[in-house]
């Protein structure tokens, strides 16, 4: 339970920081910036510790999980925020609990009753309803479906990666997949350099939290909570994520969430407690 809280809080802390960082850094330098970090702490710690290198058989598995739950995920998010706030972002990738139960049902073989496929439904309602409120129309924005794919690769990631999280841990695996997508975000790295050089000192400090914090920490700490869990389960306690986030952002860069976004998101988090509840 304390990984997931930690877990929760960090991550929800993220879409302000993003935002904040987009001020001075484009969406794709934002990922390899955090991903960098990220990649250079674990590092520290992998030789620290001396961890063990996966196997070979197991590095195209490896590569395409942290292709997806870091390079696409964090750049599609970061994109998407460029015209999606902060906590209506977060309220959208809480759809990843409801992707997360229909993958375990699939390939994990998780059952979900009538009333967690009520929930599925009722939760992409309200994605569907934010993505037009944060269109400031009824055309619904791109930025927001950037933010549902970003949802989806996650997902993936978070039912794939439970035998490896078996295999070789939580910290060992979550290394791996964030080296992996790092590799894959350097495409970012020329536009990186000019922009470190003219960010403020407060901006590049955000990024660095991004780094340590909601990536290397969060990952890690969530990894290990759902290792220990059914996927679908651990996954649905992420419905806290949007309501920290619109609360975060408020206090930390002054975003007040419009009313439709909120009854958007309160459709979606309904949507995802009764996912959670499925099995009761």
């Amino acid at each position: 339970m304390a990984a997931l809280a930690a877990t929760v809080l960090l991550w929800a802390s993220a879409y302000a920081g993003i935002r904040v960082g987009l001020a001075e850094y484009g969406p794709g330098q934002v990922a390899l910036f955090r991903l960098l970090t990220a990649s250079v702490v674990l590092a520290l710690y992998a030789l620290v510790t001396r961890m063990r290198l996966p196997e070979v058989r197991d590095l195209p598995a490896i590569l395409l999980l942290g292709f997806l739950a870091f390079a696409v995920y964090h750049a599609a998010l970061n994109f998407g925020e460029e015209t999606v706030g902060a906590g209506a972002a977060g309220v959208l990738i809480a759809t990843a609990p409801v992707i997360t139960a229909l993958l375990a049902a699939a390939f994990l073989r998780e059952r979900i009753e009538p009333l967690g496929k009520v929930g599925m439904g009722l939760s992409f309602a309200g994605a569907a309803l934010i993505s037009v409120d944060e269109g400031r129309g009824f055309s619904l924005d791109p930025g927001a479906f950037l933010i549902l794919l970003s949802a989806l690769c996650v997902s993936v990631y978070f039912v794939f990666q439970k035998p490896y999280l078996r295999k070789y841990g939580a910290l060992a695996f979550t290394t791996y997949a964030v080296w992996a997508g790092t590799l894959f975000a350097l495409i970012y790295l020329p536009g990186l350099v000019a922009q470190v050089g003219a960010a403020s000192a407060s901006v590049t400090l955000t990024m660095v939290y991004l780094g340590v914090f909601p990536t290397a920490v969060a990952y890690v700490t969530y990894a290990y909570a759902f290792s220990r869990m059914d996927a679908s389960a651990a996954a649905s306690f992420l419905y806290l994520v949007p309501v920290l986030a619109y609360l975060i952002a408020w206090v930390w860069i002054g975003e007040a969430p419009s009313l439709l976004s909120v009854a958007g998101g309160v459709i979606v988090l309904a949507g995802v407690f009764m996912v959670n509840r499925r099995g009761d």
